[in-house]
């Protein structure tokens, strides 16, 4: 328990030499391209620092913002290196068979809107940009997509911090570890799951 406080000093002690809005777009920069770091941990205690609502809604726009520029890494990745290089050295930059599977199978299950479903699924939410790289998805469609899913998500998780604020920051950590993670990731699922509904209804509906 010792080295998780130092751990979480630590990890807050670099927020504040970095500044909070430097480390809100470097953070879901970095979630957001190849590297696994988890969102969780950046946008709700950005949220819990912000102080008023329209920091609050920079960090947001910075977090969108970050996991934009990160999702360009991997459709370029995808775009100009394609399955070739994942196969050969998806292992260096963190992307091993079973992942490209799944990359595989989401895309083909709901190609180009992927990319908005899957900002919501943890585990494929970065690596969908992959394959709408080796896809050639038009590149201006492929960022409003992600955005839009990364804008859900930075929102929700920002929020989470924004409301609980009146909360010393050792007491946000532990109840957002222990009892606010699950009700936030089940409310991911409930929103991801009722849009893919949606979809195969309108598909149905089309065809």
């Amino acid at each position: 328990m010792h080295y998780i406080h130092q751990l979480s000093d630590w990890y807050f002690s670099q927020m504040d030499a970095l500044g909070l809005q430097l480390f809100v777009f470097l953070g879901m920069f970095i979630e957001s391209s190849f590297i696994p770091f988890p969102s969780e941990i950046i946008m709700p205690p950005a949220g819990h620092e912000a102080g008023t609502i329209i920091n609050l809604v920079a960090l947001i726009f910075l977090g969108i913002l970050g996991s934009l520029c990160g999702a360009w890494v991997n459709y370029s990745i995808g775009f100009f290196l394609g399955r070739p290089f994942l196969t050969k050295y998806g292992k260096y930059i963190f992307v091993n068979e079973k992942q490209i599977k799944k990359m595989d199978d989401f895309w083909e299950e709901y190609g180009e809107a992927g990319t908005f479903i899957c900002r919501l699924v943890p585990a494929v939410r970065q690596l969908i940009s992959i394959p709408a790289g080796m896809a050639k998805m038009n590149i201006f469609k492929f960022s409003l997509y992600t955005s839009l899913g990364a804008g859900i998500w930075v929102t929700v998780l920002a929020l989470c911090g924004w409301f609980l604020r009146d909360w010393s920051l050792d007491d946000f950590g532990n109840k957002l570890k222990g009892d606010l993670l699950p009700y936030l990731i089940v409310a991911v699922v409930f929103m991801t799951v009722s849009y893919v509904m949606y979809k195969k209804r309108q598909n149905k509906v089309e065809e």
